[in-house]
């Protein structure tokens, strides 16, 4: 297994290691193998890395010099492009993607979701023109002006760091805010990075700043509870999501949170190319370990047995076709951490003894090497209100469930906590009106895309709050002022 470079904090325009030369071991999902050390930020090093970001919104022309940010930026995404090579080894050795995985939302999504907010910047409005209006005899008019909210913490997964980091960053630098970012524990090294060749981009001293620690709650706490930190952008669990409003109720920290998902893909009965439909369900890229995967599969009765018998030979065709890291046609790899294995293969077990039929997969593959790997898993006769089809697994587990009609298929897609993607596949008139009847932040009919960099991102119900990419991706990290001027 390949050795990385060892990851360095960046604070207050400087590289270097955590306070008393603290650092923790990075671990391969593939192999279980140490395959770098990362720097351990200690409390210290956090509050250092507040502080510096504090003076830079609060001095000089960060806030102000539209300009110069968008050059900066820019020379930031040019970096990042320059070094994909690097970026693809990180996500390979640190996040377990598999080499097909990295061309997709690993490196070469994140990539183009940059460029995209670069494409888009020239489209935020900094100020609005109310008129006039008359007021006790005199006109006044009306102005709003768009200023950034200010620090910004923004606290990333391990899942697509690369993708989640520039999908925060970019958009709170060039709305003019200051930045610290706080990489997952298990993803150091995509963090780390960013720090790096922000260096070299040339960024003021402060305006963005990296931690890295082992603790996953120490230095985010520090982030939330903090009333010098303006705004945490968080994606993550839902349950973590929960803790940071409590925590940042206090200081009444405005907050964005890009959380959790149970999405359904509801395939109707008059699907263009049924078969190929229900094949191409298979949970299986990165491990589904994605809060948008579509983990409930509805298929409708009139041909719920040829749905199950078409999935039973698309697995036992999908065989041991994933697991290999040097095999550029691979999507899938391992899971991120034991830990990781260890929850997934905990709710193979409960699908079991809720009385799901395991149809394939289901357990560990210590045969593929000394990682974390789980067969792709498929459970059918599933009722929704199972715990498999609630919870979100955050991994290659995909549930099977029956419906009667269309009002049965609605009902059970908002039949859940979650409210952040999902599929309707069938005759295009139909299927739209379906989706739109789905309490959800984003949906696709006949495979078309939702999710892309110059799109806004988010969701309903415990899915989240705010919106994240696009030009709206950008707006949640600004202000309104109204100014009235009299006598006009």
């Amino acid at each position: 297994m390949a050795k990385l470079s060892d990851g360095l904090l960046y604070i207050d325009g400087k590289l270097r290691p955590a306070a008393g030369g603290r650092t923790y071991d990075d671990i391969s999902p593939w192999t279980g193998e140490v395959i770098a050390k990362a720097a351990d930020a200690t409390p210290e090093d956090v509050n250092e890395a507040i502080a510096a970001a504090r003076r830079a919104f609060d001095a000089g022309d960060w806030t102000t010099n539209k300009e110069k940010r968008f050059e900066l930026v820019k020379k930031f995404q040019d970096l990042l492009r320059a070094n994909k090579e690097r970026l693809g080894d990180i996500a390979r050795h640190e996040a377990g993607a598999a080499t097909g995985a990295v061309g997709l939302a690993h490196v070469d999504n994140a990539l183009q979701g940059g460029d995209d907010y670069l494409k888009v910047f020239p489209d935020v409005a900094w100020e609005k023109d109310y008129g006039l209006r008359e007021f006790r005899g005199g006109n006044t008019h009306r102005v709003a002006v768009y200023e950034p909210v200010g620090v910004v913490g923004a606290i990333t997964p391990w899942n697509v760091p690369l993708y989640v980091q520039i999908g925060k960053v970019h958009a709170a630098l060039l709305a003019g805010c200051t930045v610290i970012l706080k990489p997952a524990p298990d993803t150091p090294l995509m963090g780390a990075i960013m720090g790096e060749l922000a260096h070299e981009a040339g960024f003021p001293p402060g305006v963005f700043n990296v931690i890295t620690a082992s603790d996953p709650a120490q230095a985010g706490e520090m982030l939330v509870t903090d009333p010098r930190v303006d705004l945490i952008s968080f994606t993550g669990s839902t349950g973590v999501g929960r803790r940071i409003m409590e925590k940042g109720a206090p200081t009444l920290k405005r907050v964005f949170l890009e959380l959790g998902g149970k999405s359904a893909h509801i395939i109707l009965d008059d699907a263009p190319d049924f078969p190929m439909t229900v094949a191409r369900s298979m949970l299986v890229f990165h491990a589904g370990q994605g809060c948008a995967v579509t983990s409930r599969l509805l298929v409708p009765k009139s041909r719920y047995q040829e749905a199950v018998a078409i999935l039973e030979k698309a697995y036992q065709g999908f065989g041991d076709n994933w697991g290999d890291i040097d095999n550029p046609g691979h999507i899938m790899g391992p899971v991120v951490s034991k830990k990781q294995q260890e929850r997934v293969l905990a709710y193979i077990e409960l699908g079991k003894k809720e009385g799901a039929r395991l149809l394939a997969g289901g357990k560990a593959r210590p045969d593929k090497g000394e990682g974390y790997f789980i067969e792709p898993t498929v459970f059918v006769d599933v009722d929704n209100k199972m715990r498999i089809a609630q919870e979100e697994i955050f991994g290659p587990v995909l549930v099977v469930i029956p419906y009667e009609d269309d009002e049965d298929a609605i009902r059970i897609a908002n039949e859940s906590d979650y409210g952040l993607s999902g599929m309707v596949t069938g005759g295009k008139e139909r299927a739209m009106k379906i989706a739109k009847r789905i309490r959800t932040g984003t949906m696709s009919v006949n495979g078309g895309m939702c999710i892309a960099g110059d799109l806004p991102f988010g969701g309903y119900k415990q899915s989240g709050i705010g919106r994240e990419w696009g030009r709206e991706g950008i707006e949640e990290f600004l202000e309104t002022k109204l100014i009235g001027v009299g006598g006009a």
